[in-house]
């Protein structure tokens, strides 16, 4: 008898432990999460006290990918510190669900908007300066731009830096570090593409300013599309079409390499643009890699801190 209990109890652990597992991968996959993103502990979220009375308060949606966002959103606050060494430089994303997600997973507590001003008033900030690194003026920019109205008696001076694409000097400049960065690539057969996110804003529109820059410079095997917005993948691929490419290199036209470069456009999904390419007959290379990781990309956000710091004075 003494021998079937023990018989049973070691089922009933070894059930358990395999339903454990089972439910431990049915989220895995449910999450659909890729989950070899780097090592979150190389990465510093910026949440310190102690900031003195000038901060400079870097704003970025936002990404789980931890190695991306060490690469460019943490390249672009090093640029930022190293630039402004009299301010303290200090961390917000938009995301909530980015935030809770890496406190989940990683146990890295970055904070939002709300919690970053909370804490820079804690702290005794008089001059607050915020440089976002959104690509452009649209629904986030916006929505960062509202939130900060709302604490403008907090400090003696509250002032918002521009977002990187906002006045032609910055298209020139982005398209210039970018053509750059693909140089290699430009041999007349490649078709060199680039994965925006989109916006149901006005602002989409910087896309097609950015693809005329290319046009007007002479970058005829330069394309630019988006994932949720106008031109999409298949308008992308039409334009190649009409080309006489070969090959095809993708690269996001996105600050982080996150979810969106890493699944809806380097992905293996019939959906990808890597898969519609593919199919297509065209030999495809990914570059999985944000802006935020060019140093010209990382300048031209300095410069525009620059410009917000000089009205903040």
């Amino acid at each position: 008898m003494k021998k079937i209990l023990a018989l049973l109890l070691v089922l009933c652990l070894l059930s358990t432990l395999f339903i454990g597992r089972t439910v431990s991968a049915s989220a895995e996959e449910e999450d659909g999460e890729n989950y070899e993103t780097g090592d979150a502990s190389l990465d510093d979220p910026l949440n310190q006290d102690g900031i003195g009375e000038k901060e400079l308060l870097v704003v970025s949606f936002g990404t789980s990918f931890n190695d991306s966002r060490r690469l460019t959103v943490g390249a672009i606050e090093k640029a930022l510190q190293e630039a402004y060494p009299d301010w303290s430089v200090r961390r917000a994303f938009t995301s909530q669900i980015i935030i809770d997600h890496l406190a989940k997973r990683d146990g890295e507590i970055i904070d939002n908007v709300h919690d970053a001003l909370e804490r820079a008033i804690r702290n005794g900030v008089k001059i607050l300066v915020v440089q976002p690194t959104h690509l452009m003026d649209g629904f986030e920019y916006n929505d960062l731009k509202k939130e900060l109205a709302a604490y403008a008696d907090a400090f003696d001076r509250i002032v918002l830096g521009d977002a990187l694409l906002t006045i032609d000097r910055d298209f020139d400049m982005v398209a210039e570090a970018i053509v750059e960065a693909t140089a290699a690539y430009d041999d007349g057969e490649t078709a060199v593409c680039f994965m925006g996110h989109g916006t149901e804003a006005a602002s989409n529109g910087v896309y097609a300013k950015m693809q005329t820059v290319f046009s007007e410079a002479g970058c005829e095997h330069y394309y630019i599309g988006t994932v949720e917005a106008e031109p999409s993948v298949e308008d992308v691929l039409e334009s190649v079409r009409a080309g006489s490419c070969k090959r095809v290199v993708l690269r996001p036209l996105m600050i982080v390499a996150g979810d969106h470069a890493n699944n809806d456009m380097a992905g293996d999904e019939a959906d990808s643009w890597k898969s519609v390419f593919e199919a297509a007959g065209y030999e495809v290379s990914c570059v999985v890699e944000g802006l935020g990781q060019l140093p010209a990309i990382r300048q031209l956000i300095v410069e525009h801190a620059g410009e917000a710091l000089a009205k903040a004075k």
